[in-house]
């Protein structure tokens, strides 16, 4: 179910729709597909209202996680599949145009799919059946015969979600290249943080049949606008510590004092990105509990679900059991009812933790 869904996406944007499975986002994108109809508010293609038209009649090209390409076609008539019929549907109103449909119309279908097939390397498979293709390859037929036909906007639902990591690499670069290349608008659901952060130009998080935060990938990441959105966005997400705001604005964790101020009292939250704090000789304290070494980065799994991410040089040395403390260079703060609050950094005689 959703509830108050405003989204306003510019021509040519392409905006990720984001969350966990049952968010709504799916639904959303089926009305604005057609396929489903909400019981009130407006959908609106540029400044046509269409919420009343049929699917066909909004020009909106959707991908599906399924590949629904049909068996018996070749790749290409698959993909050219879009072109033939709008060719059919004007030779029905217009019948003189019948007489050019076996020439020029037919050679300017396979002309515009190989201008789309290349890009995506189908170029080589037109000629084949989808049992004869991988599942990867079946994904991009799908996404050829959405993009040929240059509708006003595309739709894609989770189009990646059956390709293994590679692939979907390879894949999302394709994607943003030709939307990009041919100017489309389009809404991108996906449950991949990595990938609507990668891809979009906005990310819409939703939770919950909301929308949580409409916002650039750096801003939702830097600046969430709740705890919520803070919490789910990241890997590891950011870190929340319990923190007070005295009467003179200054922040604390325990009987630290950060060098911030809010207009806030009382109890808050601090979020801390996992790269937002390092080891310091004074500052928070806390105890190691796990180390992971990954390569390009190292995590330090504190005591009480902290994560602090570091350098591996900088990491070099560290165990679990030890003690540490941490100066905060980055944070957020968030009120009790998880907004995020106001902070500003105070002078530089406040100490660094």
């Amino acid at each position: 179910m959703l509830r108050d869904v405003t989204l306003d996406v510019s021509e040519g944007e392409f905006v990720a729709i984001l969350g966990a499975s049952g968010c709504g986002k799916s639904t959303l994108l089926r009305i604005l597909a057609g396929l489903e109809t909400a019981d009130a508010g407006e959908v609106l293609i540029g400044d046509r209202r269409v919420d009343a038209l049929p699917p066909k009649a909004r020009d909106l090209a959707m991908v599906f996680q399924s590949y629904a390409l049909y068996p018996y076609m070749t790749v290409g008539q698959n993909i050219a599949l879009p072109l033939e019929m709008r060719r059919m549907s004007a030779i029905q109103r217009i019948p003189v145009l019948g007489r050019i449909w076996s020439g020029a119309a037919r050679q300017a279908i396979a002309a515009d799919v190989a201008a789309v097939a290349a890009p995506l390397g189908l170029a080589p498979l037109l000629a084949r059946k989808p049992a004869q293709l991988s599942g990867g390859q079946r994904q991009r037929v799908a996404l050829a015969r959405a993009m040929v036909r240059s509708p006003a906007a595309f739709l894609m639902d989770e189009p990646l979600s059956n390709l293994d990591a590679r692939l979907r690499a390879e894949a999302r670069a394709e994607i943003v290249a030709l939307t990009r290349r041919l100017g489309v608008t389009t809404l991108y659901v996906t449950h991949d943080q990595g990938e609507a952060m990668a891809m979009a130009d906005r990310v819409a998080v939703m939770q919950a049949g909301r929308v949580l935060q409409l916002a650039p990938p750096q801003e939702l990441y830097d600046e969430p606008a709740s705890l919520e959105v803070a919490r789910f966005i990241g890997s590891p997400p950011m870190n929340a510590l319990p923190a007070h705001v005295g009467e003179d604005g200054a922040v604390m964790v325990g009987d630290v004092r950060l060098p911030w101020l809010s207009p806030a009292r009382g109890p808050v939250m601090l979020g801390v990105r996992p790269e937002g704090w390092v080891p310091a000789g004074h500052g928070i304290p806390g105890v190691i509990a796990l180390i992971e070494h990954l390569g390009a980065e190292t995590l330090c799994h504190l005591e009480g679900g902290a994560v602090l991410r570091l350098a591996p040089d900088a990491a070099r040395g560290m165990l679990a059991g030890q003690a540490l403390r941490l100066a905060v260079r980055k944070a957020v703060l968030f009120g009790p009812d998880g907004r995020r609050l106001p902070l500003q950094a105070a002078l530089r005689e406040a100490a660094l933790g």
